[in-house]
């Protein structure tokens, strides 16, 4: 009882845009805890006819009639007078913009973020996709507290996370999304009853930790120089999304671009030439790597929807096309 009443009075001020935020936001709304804003990104046109859309996380607090905040700029004094105004013992912080101290440091109780990896290793923008292109077997979900440096504040808690050989980085997204809508509560629960001991990150040099920069669209085109496993892993991490692709030419030198999101590793010494585009035309795709080669099963041609390799080609002819 005396949890219950301490949850109603504790104010939360929750911050997140995308999906992987909503989960924690559910989780928080759900179990009762006392949310008096949630700050998310304003509406951006999207689509062909450009229409504003609304964030994930906005269309959820409206559902839930949660009180919305969208500042275009996180230093606006009338925003931040906003935010004073909620008075706030917390604020909750999942895939969002990064802070000024202005606003990070505001409540009595700071700030907290949630991290899908586990720290100090891939701080960054795209831990998850990251972790599976590098080969990880494990990674994990980080609670911490911000402080002036993105992603280096003190760990509350952390939790493991197994990464399979099949697995692509929509479905460990998935996973992490809903092993952290569970911490959130474990650590709010606990600076609510001030029952944490928060640590300070490993001291490890910045040569060895591994990082997890922003991914951009030339950052995703396949080396097929590269051996089976490395360009397997490339696949998944990018798959469903920014997603990995790869040019091919034919001899009319008409170039398409095409993404690839599901594959099969396959190791074979025999393949010595990587770069190779091998097909029946009917119902499989293979490209030759250092080692073997990728059995292609789920892509998509420029110009047409994603789709199986078996309807892609029972409506395009490969044959003449090469690696580009």
């Amino acid at each position: 009882m005396h949890q219950k009443k301490d949850k109603e009075k504790f104010r939360i001020i929750f911050m997140g845009t995308p999906d992987f935020a909503v989960e924690s936001l559910k989780s928080l709304h759900e179990n009762n805890f006392n949310i008096v804003g949630v700050v998310t990104a304003p509406d951006r046109p999207a689509g062909r006819g450009k229409k504003l859309k609304a964030s994930a996380v906005k269309n959820y607090a409206l559902k839930n009639n949660l009180n919305i905040l969208q500042p275009t700029n996180l230093k606006d004094k009338s925003f931040i007078e906003e935010l004073k105004l909620l008075k706030a013992d917390l604020q909750v912080v999942v895939a969002f913009r990064m802070l000024p101290e202005i606003v990070w440091a505001m409540p009595k109780h700071k700030t907290i973020n949630l991290h899908a990896s586990l720290l100090p290793d891939y701080r960054g923008a795209a831990p998850i996709n990251h972790a599976i292109i590098n080969g990880e077997t494990k990674t994990g979900i980080t609670s911490f507290f911000i402080e002036k440096k993105i992603d280096t504040g003190k760990i509350i808690f952390q939790e493991e996370v197994n990464i399979s050989d099949n697995e692509n980085a929509g479905q460990l997204h998935d996973k992490l999304m809903y092993k952290g809508g569970n911490l959130i509560i474990k650590t709010v629960e606990a600076i609510i009853n001030n029952k944490f001991n928060a640590t300070e990150q490993k001291k490890i040099s910045e040569q060895k930790i591994k990082t997890a920069n922003k991914i951009f669209k030339e950052d995703c085109e396949i080396n097929w120089q590269q051996d089976t496993k490395t360009i397997y892993n490339f696949i998944r991490g990018l798959s469903p999304y920014p997603a990995a692709w790869s040019k091919i030419t034919n001899k009319n030198n008409r170039t398409l671009t095409l993404k690839i999101f599901d594959c099969e590793k396959n190791f074979d010494d025999n393949f010595k030439i990587p770069s190779k585009l091998l097909s029946d035309n009917k119902k499989y795709l293979k490209i030759s790597t250092a080692n073997g080669y990728i059995n292609i099963l789920e892509l998509q041609l420029q110009g047409k929807k994603r789709m199986s390799v078996k309807d892609l080609l029972n409506g395009f002819d490969i044959s003449d096309y090469k690696i580009t």
